[in-house]
């Protein structure tokens, strides 16, 4: 039985409105906060997969993507009409269009932009849709705690671990589908779970699954949390959700069909995605070769890909797993099984370290999930300090109960020095070279940690020596600025950017006050 106190109904429908106050004002200054940390560079084959491919949606109605080939960057197959088509489903490309649009027809004819400078800017604008999906992340994230009956600052707190303290904050500065993956997986999650304690009805569960079936549309593995969110519907409302789950189920399948006739019409066969047989060495990636035992230890334990490293809020959200069944069994259910069946997957993925990357990537979408037990843990934390505060110490979990926000405040602490590491540099300055991230057979190294970055950090703080084009500081305005756009028209973005976090912030401090 859960230990958190039912309000009344009017009570909770004004927490309610005020905590949706509050998540606007969250995801607005999560946005821009993200805008100004972007590095609005492309790097990686994924990135340009989706790059190239929400240009050609833009500029000529068309998935294919023969710039790809042209400009000798082509990760991909050849479709049955001798089409380049990039190796992803076109899902996050076309969700990225807008962002696209918005840096070719209007930032590239800012004052200040050459003509030649018009790709590295529109690229730039691309990327921006990352700070989007991860602000749309913290967003939900919050909504959802609330929604299961988490307080407001408690709630608010655990956002901000998942926003600031993981990897959702780094990749919300590159073009990878993660931070998108994680919106909708989050999203979903608030619809199902975060709307009270009432059963789920089977046209919400039909929309979720809608939302998950796109999700497949986004990177084809994201179809392992369709049978999860079925489960946790089941699990929360027992034998009279059988119709919700089938909903859902049903609804997804129906995304998941439709990609596999894309699949068809495009190459051939149901299961062909456009995956290249093989990459970097001849090297084939999408197989499951890797042993168990060494996906495992390189998620959970490797200097370069821990889980617990890149994610130091992971600690205590272990730590609230049992409470959080306790309140929403949903929503427990997802934020368990979720990260466990993405770990032993990827555990034997060929290509499990997630190619060139930062952190354990494709764990990101299911570390935002189980960071939900973060909520019950900080709202105990909370509730025994203000019971501390009018009561003497009464034992030994009375004392101990405060220290768990300490642990928070030190576990976030923690995780914004790792993804402020992880963004002030370029990982591919740091992992290129031959022998460092991967050895002479493309195999990643296991010994690979974050000091390499460290190091570049270190050697661009100490030196006066400008970085060419593309290495030093990896910042959007730091990069721009290198490639000839004008000073003033970056510093206008900036300061524009800036007074908008300003006035983010100042909104959630207003609403925050309010609530209370």
């Amino acid at each position: 039985m859960s230990t958190f106190p039912i309000p009344p109904v009017s009570a909770n429908r004004h927490t309610m409105l005020s905590s949706r106050r509050i998540a606007w004002w969250l995801f607005a200054a999560f946005q821009v906060f993200y805008l100004l940390t972007s590095t609005g560079r492309i790097r990686t084959a994924d990135e340009y997969n989706t790059f190239y491919t929400t240009e050609s949606v833009v500029l000529r109605g068309s998935t294919a993507v023969p710039q790809a080939v042209q400009l000798h960057n082509f990760y991909g197959r050849y479709d049955l009409r001798g089409q380049p088509r990039a190796a992803y489903p076109p899902g996050q490309a076309l969700l990225c269009a807008p962002w696209y649009a918005l840096g070719q027809y209007l930032l590239a004819r800012l004052p200040g932009v050459p003509a030649d400078d018009t790709d590295l800017v529109v690229a730039f604008s691309s990327c921006l849709s990352s700070a989007t999906f991860g602000a749309l992340t913290v967003f939900f994230f919050f909504l959802l705690l609330v929604g299961i009956g988490i307080g407001t600052r408690a709630s608010l707190l655990a956002a901000a671990m998942v926003g600031l303290g993981t990897p959702i904050f780094a990749y919300s500065g590159w073009l990878f589908s993660e931070p998108l993956t994680a919106a909708i997986f989050v999203g979903v999650a608030l619809l199902l779970f975060g709307r009270g304690p009432a059963p789920i009805t089977w046209p919400t569960a039909s929309v979720a699954g809608l939302l998950l079936g796109l999700a497949a549309w986004v990177r084809p593995t994201n179809v392992l949390a369709i049978p999860v969110f079925a489960a946790a519907i089941l699990v929360r409302d027992g034998k009279p959700a059988w119709r919700a789950a089938f909903g859902l189920c049903a609804a997804s399948a129906a995304g998941v069909a439709a990609l596999l006739v894309h699949n068809a019409l495009l190459f051939g066969g149901w299961f062909e995605f456009g995956y290249p047989v093989t990459a970097e060495g001849a090297k084939q990636l999408n197989t499951f070769h890797t042993p168990l035992w060494k996906g495992l230890y390189g998620f959970l334990l490797s200097p370069g890909k821990s889980i617990f490293i890149f994610a130091p809020p992971l600690v205590l959200a272990l730590a609230g797993l049992r409470r959080l069944y306790q309140l929403e069994r949903g929503a427990a259910t997802v934020a368990t099984f979720l990260p466990l069946i993405y770990l032993l997957f990827f555990a034997r993925y060929t290509q499990w370290e997630g190619g060139y990357c930062v952190g354990p990537r494709y764990m990101v979408p299911s570390i935002v999930l189980l960071c939900l037990a973060l909520g019950p843990m900080l709202a105990e934390s909370k509730a025994a300090c203000n019971a501390s505060s009018t009561q003497p110490a009464s034992g030994p979990k009375r004392a101990t109960e405060p220290r768990t926000r300490t642990l928070a405040f030190l576990l976030l602490a923690l995780g914004v020095f790792v993804q402020c590491v992880s963004l002030a540099t370029s990982f591919m300055e740091d992992q290129v070279p031959r022998g460092r991230y991967y050895d002479s057979t493309w195999t990643y190294r296991l010994s690979y940690s974050l000091s390499g970055q460290i190091h570049l950090l270190w050697k661009y703080l100490t030196s006066g020596e400008p970085a060419r084009l593309g290495l030093g500081w990896d910042r959007w305005f730091v990069f721009l600025h290198k490639a000839g756009v004008s000073g003033a028209t970056l510093s206008a973005l900036a300061l524009g950017i800036c007074a908008g976090l300003g006035i983010s912030i100042a909104g959630l401090v207003r609403s925050l006050r309010s609530a209370s």
